[in-house]
Parts: structure tokens; C-alpha cells; sequence
């Protein structure tokens, strides 16, 4: 994927151009790359969070589809939900033209390691 990012504030955005790399069916991202960008934003939330030293391994990875992606820029965020010793709850959803109307959410469970 050819990611970049952009930051707001504190907010960490992650936008992923249409590419031919990316494509599914004709005229539409593939579940995989969408799923891809929102492990990778909620990845790098909990590094953010945690540091990059500490090992963090997913345990469960839940994607609900809303609708197709088209041909277009598609953006990510993540926010962590709970971070505790062990455990930590991350969310990330991604949009296309408008925030508010999701193409998809992910809810990933992480087991984390500190030394």
C-alpha cells in the first residue's frame, strides 16, 4: 500500500490513494486493503501509546463492512479504547469523502508485553 499520513492536532490520519494495487472487484477496493489500512492505524495508535519496544500481538481482529470503497483517496483513524497491563482495545474506522459515512470499522484486541 503507498500510505501516507496526516497529522491534525494530536490526530493521526492515514490516507490511502485508489491505486490499481488496491482493487477488488471492477470499480471497487478490495476488503483486504481496507482491512490492511485499519490494522496498520490501529497498530500504530497502540505504538504511539505504548512505545515501539514493547511487543504487542493481536488476538482478535473484527472488520464490519458498510459499504464498497470506490475509486478514491481513502482515510483511517484509530483510537484506543482500553489500555490496560496486558490487554488493549483499539478501534479505526475509514471513510472515503465523508467521515460520516464509514465504509468500515475494525475493533482489534491486543495482547501487550511490557518489559
Amino acid at each position: 500500500m503507498r500510505l501516507r499520513t496526516e497529522e491534525d492536532g494530536a490526530e493521526l490520519r492515514f490516507v490511502m490513494p485508489f491505486h490499481e494495487d488496491v482493487v477488488g472487484r471492477p470499480g471497487y477496493l478490495h476488503g483486504g486493503a481496507i482491512a490492511g489500512l485499519l490494522e496498520f492505524a490501529a497498530f500504530t495508535a497502540l505504538t504511539r501509546a505504548v512505545g515501539e519496544h514493547v511487543v504487542k500481538k493481536p488476538i482478535t481482529v473484527t472488520v464490519d463492512y458498510m459499504r464498497g470503497g470506490t475509486p478514491q483517496d481513502t482515510f483511517a483513524e484509530a483510537k484506543i479504547e482500553r489500555l490496560g497491563g496486558r490487554i488493549a482495545n483499539v478501534e479505526a474506522y475509514a471513510w472515503q469523502s465523508d467521515r460520516d459515512r464509514l465504509i468500515a470499522a475494525a475493533r482489534i484486541n491486543f495482547l501487550i508485553a511490557r518489559s
